[in-house]
């Protein structure tokens, strides 16, 4: 019996995407309420209980695609379709963290544990059976960006604006549509790693991120306007000239068809993260009214 390597049973746990988690700190940061212990408290909770239970749908994911992930040129290099890690001691781990992960959301907020609750449901969803729908396989995955963002309203009490709840939901669309789009670009419709794509064009496809783009951009000056600095400078209607760069920055590696991994464009792009900083510290300077 070959026994387990515990780095190998943390790649497939996928670290590098909980960066996604991030999203926990958007309503507390836009509140100006991220600095009071008791929210910065509930804030972390809510993206330790993420960490967790996107870790325990990426390993059953995986386990579930283990033979398709042996036949992507990338993919079949992950812990589980390697064998590296076995199908069963993925799915024992997946159990292990998801109920970590809803423990943690239960001790936080009940409302943080519903939100994990319909999270766990949806990719489980997701995972097991609509993957292989066309246009169901992304509006699930979004809806785990979506929800990554509500958590962390929902785990302090703090109101979320509609026109925020529209940004992360185009802007994840944006994201994910993207993401098929560079896989149709370069694996092709016929490679058989993922069925979904078989139904799908790059017009269709540019079609939907062309739009998602739009509406997030559009949805984001809103809130914008509708939340004006108190400050000596309009730092909120600021903020959208380095929102939009950074839309059109990360719209470059989507025409490209290299945004199939988005984690690894976060991490690697340093201009993307510079326009980020800037979009961030922006931002802040109108929360705080400076």
């Amino acid at each position: 019996m070959t026994t387990v390597r515990a780095p190998a049973l943390l790649r497939a746990a996928r670290p590098k995407q909980w960066v996604k988690n991030l999203l926990v700190l958007a309503v507390p940061l836009a509140s100006g309420d991220l600095t009071d212990p008791g929210v910065l408290l509930s804030t972390l909770l809510a993206g330790l209980s993420f960490c967790l239970l996107s870790s325990a749908v990426y390993l059953l994911n995986d386990s579930v695609d283990v033979e398709a992930d042996r036949r992507h040129p990338r993919k079949k290099s992950r812990p589980i379709a390697s064998g590296e890690v076995s199908v069963r001691t993925a799915r024992v781990v997946s159990g292990v963290l998801a109920l970590l992960g809803l423990a943690v959301a239960a001790a936080t907020a009940w409302q943080l544990l519903a939100v994990m609750l319909g999270y766990l449901v949806l990719q489980l969803g997701y995972s097991l059976w609509f993957k292989h729908e066309p246009v169901l396989d992304i509006l699930l995955v979004t809806s785990g960006f979506v929800l990554r963002a509500v958590a962390g309203g929902v785990a302090s009490d703090l109101y979320v604006s509609q026109w925020f709840l529209l940004v992360a939901g185009f802007g994840s669309l944006f994201i994910v549509a993207g993401k098929r789009y560079s896989e149709l670009h370069t694996l092709g419709a016929e490679s058989g790693t993922r069925q979904a794509l078989v139904r799908y064009s790059a017009t269709y496809l540019r079609f939907v991120w062309g739009v998602a783009a739009a509406a997030t951009l559009l949805a984001f000056s809103l809130w914008a306007f509708e939340n004006p600095s108190s400050g000596s400078l309009p730092w909120a209607t600021i903020s959208i000239a380095p929102f939009v760069a950074g839309v059109l920055r990360y719209a470059v590696d989507i025409d490209a068809g290299t945004a199939a991994e988005p984690e690894d464009i976060i991490w690697a792009d340093r201009v993307l993260q510079a326009i980020g900083a800037v979009w961030l510290l922006t931002v802040v300077l109108g929360v705080l009214g400076l």
